[in-house]
């Protein structure tokens, strides 16, 4: 079950991005299911990952490599090699080296990715039988083919594409992402794979990531879990033939800077619009805070309330729910007199109760939607931000329930 209409149209190719995809039966028979990418060795890369302390062995390797030249990356679906010690570390080398010998360059300049179940031992006879077909299959046009072959519990690929004008320069930005479930912001929340043929200086490329990341992929949140194998990585081929942009103050920076925000932003919604058994899609926007991080702060324990995402599913404009979520939000200086929350526009709730205006069928309205805000305003300052989050409903249990049978 998703919400909205799936990410459909064309995904522009990024010159010198190639990506094969093949059916290699890592768990499940006839589905896409690993997936190569390489890129000129003359590209920069960045990347963000996962927080989760027992984060898996491909996420292990990959951070030691991001910063090493990297020039090609594996991604495989229905094995997470997480939980899996020495042995997983020992079986994901094997598959970057097999990769490194079918595409000539070195073994440290390949990255790896898993996703899938936890705690299992990577096939690694399946995988490396599949590269070969990988490479075979590489070509400028493989995005959607990629943006399925990642896939895990998602219902539908996820993939989005600009270009933009600046100056004499035409700049392509093209991205796919997959995450349905183990999805909240701590980095990064899921699989992403974005390119752009933009020259950027890898500083400012990973800085980049990092600040857009923040304000999209770590605003998400569909059950509060954040996976072991989270990873976002962006390359920058550098085949657009621009001056190098090494600064935010270069005049080319904006434009392709806001291409990879929009990028992000519609990717990260994307994965809440196909959480696991959504039937909602909600944004929790937060104004009137001190800061942007006290306004996250309460959007993301309304957002993340079980409470409040139950009534989402059910259609039951419960305020009272999302006055217990904002109010139990570990922040000091919330006064109630002063909060004020919305529906769409239907005031709901203001002076530490019901507004004096609302309708229980105003708000009806509204929540039989499905999609919609939850506005809430803190009364204590100028700054704000926003959370996506999905309902929760009786297919998230079942799906996660039965993940392994």
């Amino acid at each position: 079950m998703a919400t909205g209409a799936a990410p459909s149209g064309t995904l522009h190719p990024v010159k010198g991005f190639k990506l094969g995809t093949v059916k290699a039966e890592i768990r499940y028979p006839d589905r896409r299911d690993l997936v190569v990418m390489t890129w000129p060795e003359s590209a920069c890369v960045a990347g963000v990952f996962t927080q989760n302390k027992f984060c898996a062995a491909p996420v292990v390797i990959s951070k030691e490599r991001v910063n090493h030249s990297p020039c090609a990356l594996l991604v495989n679906t229905g094995n997470a090699n997480a939980g899996t010690g020495e042995r997983g570390i020992q079986n994901a080398l094997s598959t970057t080296r097999n990769l490194a010998e079918l595409l000539g360059c070195k073994t440290e300049q390949v990255l790896t990715f898993s996703t899938g179940v936890i705690g299992e031992y990577l096939p690694v006879d399946r995988i490396e039988k599949g590269l070969p077909g990988c490479v075979d299959a590489l070509s400028e046009d493989g995005w959607w083919q990629a943006a399925e072959g990642i896939m895990t519990t998602d219902t539908r690929p996820k993939g989005f594409s600009r270009q933009v004008r600046s100056g004499s320069h035409i700049f392509t930005v093209t991205g796919i992402a997959k995450g349905s479930g183990m999805i909240h912001p701590n980095m990064a929340t899921m699989l992403a794979y974005i390119a752009t043929d933009a020259v950027i200086a890898q500083p400012l490329l990973q800085e980049l990531l990092e600040d857009v990341s923040n304000n999209t992929f770590n605003r998400i949140t569909i059950d509060g879990d954040t996976s072991t194998n989270d990873s976002c990585i962006l390359v920058a081929t550098g085949t657009a033939g621009n001056e190098l942009i090494n600064s935010r103050n270069h005049p080319l920076f904006g434009k392709v800077a806001e291409a990879i925000a929009d990028i992000c932003q519609e990717l990260a919604k994307a994965l809440v619009m196909d959480g696991e058994g959504a039937t909602r899609f909600v944004t929790v926007a937060v104004d009137e805070a001190e800061s942007v991080e006290q306004a996250h702060t309460v959007a993301n324990t309304v957002a993340l309330s079980p409470l409040v995402k139950t009534a989402l599913f059910a259609s039951d404009p419960n305020w009272g729910r999302i006055l217990a979520a904002a109010g139990r939000a570990p922040v000091d200086n919330l006064d109630v007199e002063n909060i004020r929350i919305w529906l769409d526009s239907v005031l709901i709730a203001e002076k530490g109760g019901v507004a004096s205006t609302y309708r229980e069928e105003d708000g009806q309205a509204v929540v039989d939607k499905e999609a919609y805000t939850i506005r809430i305003s803190l009364g204590l300052g100028e700054k704000e931000t926003q959370v996506w989050t999905s309902d929760l409903s009786h297919d998230y249990v079942t799906i996660n329930a039965e993940y392994r049978t």
